[in-house]
């Protein structure tokens, strides 16, 4: 342990508790106390060289050793009470006094001690302060004008010094005076390099943190104007920092999201704390989700402390926090998702149970009821036409209950992916003459006029030729089934070369543009379940959409309401089974939500005089 590190260590201990912490405050504070807790030592310690030298002490001579106390006793201020720019302020008070005493019995404003008043404001200016060092210069001042003017006016007693000695005196002044002002420079400038080594750790330190944090850290203007941001938004954006200074950051905001960050902006200016979410455009090239167009950032933004120099009338600037919260918010669209989707199964169910206790207990109830009377045939006394009459409408009611129970088996097939397509070649006018003559006779018992328009030369065609009857089945059936009496159906088939397109229209009742938009759901049905006039499962459609899919063709439906409806079907002519396809990737791209916004929009702005549309892919 070298004796540098011992003294350090005493004055260390003797440091106020508020300077403990702080580095430069530290030097500051061991800076003031040391010189002079060792001037004034080594002044004690060279007091009996002097008396052996000198002899007998004069009064001034015993009062200028005795005034050596006084760094003591400042050092011992300081360390009391930790306020360093008053113990500057009393160790000039001490050091102009020691000059005034000296030079007033020595000559004046001419005694080598009046060089020292220079020294004042020098030593003064270690406080770092301008309030301590403008005091020291007054002080100096006045005490240089006071001795010019006892001088001046004669009062102070005439020197006793020759000539020669009074030049040693004043060349010791000047060099004392001289070597003390040194001192002083040297502590400024050891100062001066801690407070550089100190500035330079600490931003050493702020830039690895700024450097490793994966949050971004930005300062702006209240305009949204980015003045700093950390090599952090490299990474998260994919671009260099630089281009994002100025409006690069506003300019990849979404468009959507610029008020509310701006708002936020404006707000945390103003003094308050501000946390808000928006979407920014990343570059795609070395993205860790693949092609993102648009991330999620929650930045939050708080006022940038005021500098107590700081001009108040500046505009106030933010300081703002951001981080990737993509993960989170694909998190949250996925659990909207499941909840709709659960909603929707817990409304399919309710659909369902109301469907089916109208669809099997109608038919259910004829079946018990007519053969209840054919088993008490003998006590009713049934004739032979009464019972060919129950036991036609019992098997009437039966084939309904079957169909039900194929068709919820059907759409449960197509839904768990077990529905397989038998593929071969039909002539698909055949099947459709077919479909619509079975279909005529309740056509025309209904008073609805069915046209069929299918060319002799429409293609052979590869599919499951069952599927396609179905579909065409459904269609016409409920083409004929909402459209009034006195209405048409259309059933046309046109062929290209590549697919097959059936167009099937009516003159009916129409769809409303709220019911257009879940036309195909399964159990859904058009209207109030209180309001329904025609009997059904809401089956159909949903099982026709499934058939469309599974053949890889199209489904497109227009309504007007009260107008009718036409449903468009577009299937290949030649069906290829589709390949098995590999595991998706479970990476999910975040697209903006003001695109289905805007579609959603105009939707609901379109005009009601045009019909909606409704294209359902397969």
């Amino acid at each position: 342990m070298t004796v540098l590190s011992i003294i350090r260590d005493c004055l260390d201990a003797l440091l106020h508790p508020s300077a403990r912490y702080d580095a430069l405050t530290r030097a500051r504070h061991r800076a003031f106390m040391a010189p002079r807790l060792l001037g004034s030592l080594a002044a004690f310690a060279a007091f009996p060289v002097y008396l052996v030298l000198r002899g007998a002490p004069s009064a001034i001579e015993v009062a200028a050793f005795a005034w050596l106390i006084a760094p003591i006793m400042l050092s011992w201020f300081l360390s009391r009470t930790g306020r360093y720019e008053g113990a500057h302020v009393l160790s000039s008070l001490a050091l102009a006094g020691l000059i005034m005493a000296i030079a007033a019995t020595t000559g004046g404003i001419e005694s080598f001690a009046a060089i020292w008043l220079v020294v004042v404001p020098l030593e003064a200016a270690l406080s770092a302060s301008r309030r301590v060092a403008a005091f020291a210069s007054l002080l100096a001042l006045s005490c240089a004008g006071l001795l010019i003017l006892v001088t001046q006016l004669g009062w102070l007693p005439a020197g006793d010094l020759s000539a020669p000695e009074r030049s040693a005196m004043m060349a010791f002044g000047v060099a004392s005076a001289t070597l003390y002002a040194a001192g002083l420079a040297f502590g400024a400038e050891s100062l001066a390099r801690t407070s550089v080594t100190l500035l330079s750790r600490e931003e050493e330190r702020y830039r690895l943190l700024a450097r490793n944090m994966s949050d971004v850290i930005s300062r702006h203007q209240r305009n949204g104007a980015v003045q700093f941001i950390s090599p952090a938004a490299e990474a998260m954006l994919g671009m260099p920092v630089a281009q994002l200074l100025g409006h690069g950051l506003f300019d990849r905001v979404h468009v959507a999201d610029r008020p509310a960050y701006l708002t936020a902006l404006s707000d945390a200016a103003r003094g308050d704390v501000r946390s808000v979410e928006f979407r920014l455009r990343r570059e795609p090239d070395g993205s860790e989700r693949g092609q993102v167009d648009f991330i999620w950032v929650e930045m939050r933004c708080r006022p940038l402390d005021q500098h107590p120099g700081r001009d108040l009338a500046r505009e106030a600037e933010v300081v703002g926090v951001m981080r990737d919260v993509t993960d989170r918010k694909l998190s949250e669209q996925a659990l909207d998702q499941a909840r709709s989707a659960a909603e929707a199964a817990d409304a399919a169910k309710t659909r369902f149970l109301a469907t089916m206790s109208h669809e099997l207990r109608t038919p259910l109830n004829a079946i018990i009821g007519f053969s209840e009377m054919i088993a008490q045939e003998q006590t009713l006394m049934l004739g032979a036409p009464q019972r060919k009459e129950y036991a036609e409408l019992i098997n009437a009611s039966g084939q309904h209950l079957l169909s039900v129970v194929n068709g919820i088996l059907d759409m449960s097939k197509m839904e768990s992916g077990n529905f397989e397509i038998a593929s071969e070649p039909f002539a698909p006018r055949a099947s459709l003459m077919h479909c619509c003559n079975l279909l005529a006779l309740k056509a025309r018992e209904n008073g609805i006029d069915l046209i069929t328009d299918a060319p002799q030369d429409l293609p052979v065609m590869t599919g499951d030729p069952r599927a396609f009857k179905q579909i065409v089945l459904n269609l016409v059936a409920n083409a004929v089934k909402f459209t009034e009496r006195g209405g048409q159906v259309t059933v046309a088939a046109a062929a290209s070369a590549s697919q097959l397109t059936l167009r099937i229209s009516d003159t009916g009742v129409g769809i409303a543009p709220e019911d257009l938009k879940r036309i195909g759901a399964p159990f859904f049905q058009c209207g109030k379940t209180y309001e329904r006039r025609h009997e059904g499962t809401g089956l159909g459609l949903s099982i026709v959409k499934s058939l469309v899919a599974l053949h890889l063709g199209e489904l497109t439906v227009q309504s007007k309401l009260g107008e009718g409806t036409a449903v468009t079907v577009k299937l290949p002519l030649v069906y290829t089974p589709p390949q098995a396809k590999p595991a998706e990737s479970k990476i999910a791209t975040l697209t903006p939500a003001l695109r289905q916004e805007t579609q959603d929009r105009q939707i609901q702005d379109r005009p009601q005089d045009q019909p909606a549309l409704v294209k359902k892919s397969a």
